[in-house]
């Protein structure tokens, strides 16, 4: 099975509504839910890059600092997944703010510095194949362009004052 990450943002209203009525979680996801908010949501698909991009940030792959340890920890649940079909949780308004305030630091150097395949396929930083990559995908190159969208997309969030949904699965 896939494990793909989607990030998406959600007003305080719906992140509300999410924590009291978990079961409706599939149904927002799929837009067929928004809690009678019908403020425009933004999301970003980072597909199976969440688990690189979390040892890239944090030199981890499911430990690391808050708030860059964002992709795998941190948030509230929200829910009823099982653990092996993954996770979704979300943050507040001012947790993305600080959030993005973290990333924006983030330099590209270290992000290049931390990249290790062999140490990444030690450590089985999903999807696994980091030593064997499918011909003319430079990963590094792919990951690094996945974080400058990142670091987009949570500057946008925070700057709505939106909350974040994280949802791997």
């Amino acid at each position: 099975m896939e494990m793909l990450c989607t990030l998406r943002s959600a007003t305080e209203a719906q992140r509300n509504a999410l924590l009291q009525a978990p079961g409706r979680l599939e149904a927002f996801l799929d837009d067929e839910d928004d809690f009678g908010d019908a403020k425009a949501f933004v999301e970003l698909d980072i597909g199976e890059a969440w688990h690189g991009l979390q040892y890239l940030l944090t030199g981890t792959p499911w430990e690391g600092a808050a708030p860059l340890d964002f992709l795998v920890r941190g948030g509230e649940d929200v829910g009823d997944i099982p653990s092996d079909e993954g996770t979704a949780r979300i943050f507040t308004p001012e947790q993305v703010k600080a959030l993005s305030a973290a990333l924006q630091k983030v330099q590209e150097s270290t992000l290049r510095r931390r990249y290790d395949t062999a140490e990444m396929q030690a450590q089985d930083i999903y999807p696994g194949t980091w030593e064997e990559p499918e011909e003319d995908v430079d990963l590094l190159e792919e990951l690094v362009s996945y974080f400058d969208e990142l670091q987009k997309f949570v500057a946008k969030v925070a700057k709505r004052g939106d909350a974040l949904l994280v949802h791997i699965g």
